[in-house]
């Protein structure tokens, strides 16, 4: 996990930086100090934003720092080898960045379970089971693997029993069962409520389209010291859901809408999804 210390217009903020390097990144918001007296306090608030369009800091303002080397894959490339020693040592490294080690590691240490699985996505859980996956493959057959998350988890039970395909048939069937995709296609709305319910209203959307909503949405930026200034009207997110046969038309309708709004120079920005993680 990547955590970031970051600014966003007036205010300043922690979050958790998402993606792999090379393509397009966002860092989600945290609320509270990652590394407080009270760490368990600290929560993901839902915001997210492009990491291009905020500016990164230092990540604490520590009277001591202690540093690990070689704890990423590109930093061992960087240092002229291609892995990790097989004398023993101590690698800290952010998911997906593991170097790998001669002969595999001892042992692993899968940390901040609750972060990664309490995001606001609907891909949090397989996410992260594919993180710990992949690191736990890195690990020498008679090591050992610590996940620091509730045991009775989905998740957490997949990684112990190394079943990934169970639990993708598990997380298929509950999707189904719920209307979510990949089992629909659906598309997400968001933006001022008037804008949404004009966008929704004004799309030719296909006659089996069900739409949910809409509810409450988090679009503004970090709070800032003396608390952000309230938008002068609520963002609110739609849902629109449809059977997988006509996603295309769904598509279609949604571009002539946008397209449409953006000829008639329509102000209020209006974001719009195809099969979101986030549904809420």
């Amino acid at each position: 996990m990547r955590i970031a210390r970051f600014a966003k217009g007036d205010g300043v903020a922690y979050g958790v930086v998402e993606g792999e390097s090379g393509q397009p990144q966002t860092v989600e918001e945290l609320y509270g100090h990652p590394f407080g007296i009270d760490p368990s306090g600290v929560r993901l608030t839902g915001n997210r934003y492009p990491l291009a369009e905020v500016r990164l800091l230092a990540p604490v303002l520590p009277s001591k720092v202690v540093a690990v080397g070689k704890n990423y894959a590109g930093h061992v490339r960087e240092m002229g080898s291609a892995e990790v020693p097989a004398e023993p040592a101590l690698v800290i490294a952010t998911p997906g960045a593991e170097p790998v080690a001669v002969d595999g590691y001892a042992a692993a240490l899968l940390l901040d379970g609750w972060a990664l699985l309490g995001r606001p996505s609907l891909r949090a859980a397989e996410e992260t089971l594919r993180r710990w996956l992949n690191a736990a493959a890195l690990v020498r057959p008679a090591g050992s693997v610590v996940v620091l998350a509730e045991a009775s988890l989905p998740a957490v039970q997949a990684l112990v029993r190394w079943d990934p395909v169970g639990f993708a048939e598990r997380e298929l069937a509950e999707r189904a069962e719920l209307g979510f995709p990949p089992a629909v296609r659906m598309a997400a709305v968001t933006g001022p409520s008037t804008a949404v319910a004009e966008f929704v209203g004004s799309a030719a959307l296909p006659d089996r389209a069900e739409i949910l909503g809409p509810i409450p949405a988090e679009i503004g930026g970090p709070t800032g010291p003396n608390g952000a200034e309230p938008d002068p009207e609520p963002a609110e997110r739609a849902l629109i859901r449809i059977p997988r046969t006509d996603g295309l038309a769904l598509a279609r309708a949604l571009h002539a809408a946008q397209a449409a709004r953006s000829a008639r120079k329509d102000g209020a920005p209006v974001r719009v999804q195809l099969d979101p993680a986030e549904v809420a």
